[in-house]
């Protein structure tokens, strides 16, 4: 059985969007596409239609956000197979019951205002530092292509990823059905005690993070084209401003543990929050 690309919708214009994105990505991949709704979402408009047809407001809107999902899926990629489902649940919980058999899952985060689209929606955050595949999160700022990207490269956050982590799997894999180049960062620091008269620490450093970067990319395909950039500064930094030039940030999330499972890491947060472009979580094993 084939793995689906899983997208959560709630008739919010950054859903739709994410069902673009997502029917792309499974265009791409040749995967099935299955919508998901959860049903304890935010209201929106549908109480008037509700009343008119003498039907429980939840079982309306149900079938409003899932069909008017559904059918732009469909016209937007007609031969990807489209499938859906309504889970009478709060969607952060169903979601991520959901990531245990999907290939990836697409998300849209709404902003509503200035302050809004600088951070990230609770229910994206609570999916992407829970779920047990590759978690994509748009923006509203956000390209909503994921086949024929603006910018043409794929980035990849290094961190201490050996070679074939999951997240440098995804990376490369993205970039090769792109057909586009796969370009890998990793942050490196200059001890404080080191002064402008003695970069030997720095070089070191430098030298570490390169070894790194080939390390994590040795078994990157010969046909792929890699670009390996060191950047000294924080790993965060780096990342958002990486981001400013590729159509998808992916980063790995090595998680730790809080009241409600794993959750992320610093650097996976901030750019959750901040990143230009659609960000990749993809989950470590611990």
């Amino acid at each position: 059985m084939d793995l689906p690309i899983v997208v959560g919708v709630d008739g919010s214009e950054p859903s739709v969007r994410a069902v673009d994105w997502a029917a792309d990505e499974a265009a791409l991949r040749g995967a099935p596409l299955r919508l998901v709704y959860g049903s304890l979402w935010d209201r929106y408009e549908g109480a008037l239609l509700a009343q008119e047809l003498h039907k429980p407001l939840e079982e309306v809107m149900a079938r409003d956000v899932v069909g008017a999902a559904e059918e732009r899926a469909r016209c937007h990629r007609p031969e990807v197979k489209v499938t859906t489902e309504v889970l009478p649940e709060e969607p952060e919980h169903g979601l991520v019951r959901e990531s245990g058999s999907a290939l990836a899952l697409v998300l849209g985060c709404r902003g509503r205002s200035g302050m809004a689209e600088a951070l990230l929606g609770s229910v994206s955050l609570a999916v992407a530092g829970h779920a047990h595949c590759p978690v994509i999160v748009l923006r509203d700022s956000h390209d909503d292509q994921a086949r024929t990207g603006v910018r043409g490269r794929i980035a990849l956050g290094v961190g201490e990823q050996p070679a074939g982590s999951a997240a440098v799997r995804f990376a490369v894999e993205e970039a090769r059905l792109r057909g586009v180049p796969l370009e890998a960062v990793r942050a490196w620091w200059q001890p404080a005690h080191a002064t402008t008269g003695h970069r030997e620490p720095a070089r070191l450093q430098r030298q570490e993070a390169l070894e790194l970067l080939e390390e994590a990319l040795r078994d990157a395909p010969a046909g792929l084209e890699v670009d390996r950039r060191t950047v000294e500064g924080h790993a965060r930094d780096a990342l958002i401003a990486v981001s400013r030039e590729a159509d998808l940030l992916v980063v790995g999330a090595r998680r730790g543990h809080g009241h409600f499972g794993p959750r992320l890491g610093r650097v996976a947060r901030a750019v959750l929050h901040h990143a230009a472009c659609p960000v990749a979580v993809v989950p470590e094993p611990a």
